[in-house]
């Protein structure tokens, strides 16, 4: 059964946006060169349509000059000391932090996020670089002393040498910074390759931090992921490769770095499921799924996209979150008061409409949105999907768009066992005001990050990173800084 109703329009802004755009050219030693190759690709503006600009398509002659760049500069920058990097880390985010507006601008404009959203992009991505600076100064590691007779050992943290960094389309600055910052403050080099649909705010801050960071410590490598990605993942002389991604791109990652047997990070997808107990706050968890849910459009791994609500109260929240989802407002960067934007290509938006095809194929009900809105852009309406029934294909399949399931369950365990019945273990939440469940349940969901009563609040000094399919690694937090690390005993014979 479908109900569908025509609730949304997209707010439009009364002026396009006018970026400041960066220069053309891969970023290469310090400095914006020539690509090997002729081709470019065009970078959209998916609210709108039109193209911004060009960049590069880059070869695998681009990444191999791109890592003899960082492999030169590792040694040098190996030997600074953290307090060094942590100066340059800090110079970073204050680099940021007064572009604020730029980067902010250029960031809607390739991406179709609303102002919310952009300049929370920003923020994060500043106070990412400012934590990693005082994490760099603070490693915690087993203390000097004898562990064997006459024998003292000493802990050395290393840096691993050459990164190669993949990022993804969805949050271009802030996943470069969750990668950039830790990987240089723990004293590597980087080669990174943005995403080729949005690349603008990563080569606009290589541009505005060139003299602050040295020759080939960072650099910047565009183009498609079959040719860029899949060679930083198989050269020899890069010593980590970490992707931020789906899962897919995260297994040819894998695939290719096992050649060299390279260390690998992977935070890949996520099917979020929040469990709602009979005895939750039902306006606040609708509440919760409206924001966690919808945040960014739903194109977030950790969104709040699979609601598993108590059969006795699966009604009255069905009611509280059609309500609140029917008061989203949809806009293009400069509508000021919009909630979410538009999809991020034509591509991404026609899969998010063939899966709601499928919804419509199972005979699910739609009970809001599940239609393109008309217009210029890839606008998708916030949609809910209700009436779920166990192990339907939406509960296990990763959309990444404006669309929420809404299923039941009967018992603890059920709700506990469905949760987990995924390939995901990025992030969940538990919904309760009962103190021993809100203890329990977190323990035997079979996820990374757990929330209980809220969904998608991070702080940068936690782990971000998932189980099973939704990779290995962690993001944030001194975590971080220790995955892009390696450890080295050294034993010294006091006998």
């Amino acid at each position: 059964m479908t109900t569908e109703t025509a609730l949304f329009t997209v707010r439009r802004a009364d002026s396009q946006l006018s970026p400041s755009l960066p220069p053309f050219g891969q970023f290469i030693g310090g400095a914006f060169v020539p690509s090997s190759s002729s081709e470019t690709v065009d970078i959209v503006n998916p609210a709108t349509e039109e193209v911004l600009t060009k960049v590069p398509a880059g070869t695998v002659e681009d990444v191999d000059a791109a890592v003899a760049a960082a492999v030169a500069a590792k040694d040098a920058w190996a030997a600074t000391t953290p307090r060094d990097r942590a100066a340059v880390l800090l110079k970073i985010a204050d680099i940021i932090e007064a572009n604020r507006e730029l980067f902010e601008t250029l960031e809607a404009a390739n991406t179709g996020k609303p102002a919310a959203v952009a300049e929370d992009d920003i923020s994060s991505a500043v106070d990412t670089f400012r934590f990693s600076a005082g994490a760099a100064r603070a490693y915690s590691t087993l203390g000097a002393d004898d562990y064997a007779e006459n024998h003292t050992s000493v802990i050395h943290r290393e840096p691993v040498g050459v990164v190669g960094v993949i990022t993804p389309w969805n949050y271009p600055l802030l996943m470069a910074a969750w990668k950039i910052a830790p990987v240089l403050g723990a004293g590597n080099t980087l080669v990174l390759k943005p995403s080729e649909q949005t690349p603008l705010t990563t080569l606009k801050l290589a541009e505005l931090i060139t003299g602050e960071v040295p020759a080939g410590v960072l650099n910047i490598v565009t183009g498609p992921g079959r040719v860029v990605g899949n060679r930083l993942s198989e050269h020899p002389d890069v010593d980590l490769v970490a992707i931020t991604g789906s899962v897919s791109s995260g297994q040819k990652v894998a695939a290719a770095a096992s050649g060299s047997v390279k260390r690998v990070h992977l935070e890949l997808g996520g099917k979020a499921p929040v469990v709602v107990f009979a005895d939750a706050d039902l306006e606040a968890a609708a509440k919760g799924v409206r924001s966690a849910g919808f945040w960014n459009g739903g194109q977030e791994c950790g969104a709040a996209c699979r609601v598993l609500v108590h059969e006795s109260v699966a009604e009255k929240f069905t009611e509280l979150l059609v309500r609140e989802i029917s008061e989203i407002t949809v806009g293009t960067p400069g509508a000021g008061d919009a909630e979410i934007g538009s999809m991020i290509s034509k591509a991404h938006y026609e899969r998010v409409l063939a899966a709601l095809d499928d919804v419509r194929k199972d005979g699910l009900t739609i009970a809001v949105g599940g239609r393109a809105i008309e217009g210029p852009g890839y606008f998708i309406e916030p949609t809910v999907v209700t009436n779920v029934p166990a192990g339907a294909a939406i509960t296990s399949n990763e959309i990444f768009g404006p669309v929420v399931s809404v299923e039941t369950f009967s018992t603890d365990e059920e709700a506990v066992t469905r949760a987990n019945e995924t390939i995901y273990g990025l992030a969940a939440s538990v919904w309760t005001r009962d103190s021993a469940r809100s203890l329990t349940v977190p323990r035997k969901l079979d996820f990374g990050t757990v929330w209980v009563n809220s969904h998608l609040v991070i702080a940068t000094e936690m782990p971000w990173g998932g189980f099973k399919g939704s990779g290995y690694g962690r993001d944030l937090s001194s975590y971080a800084l220790d995955d892009f690390s390696r450890t080295k005993h050294v034993m010294y014979n006091r006998g």
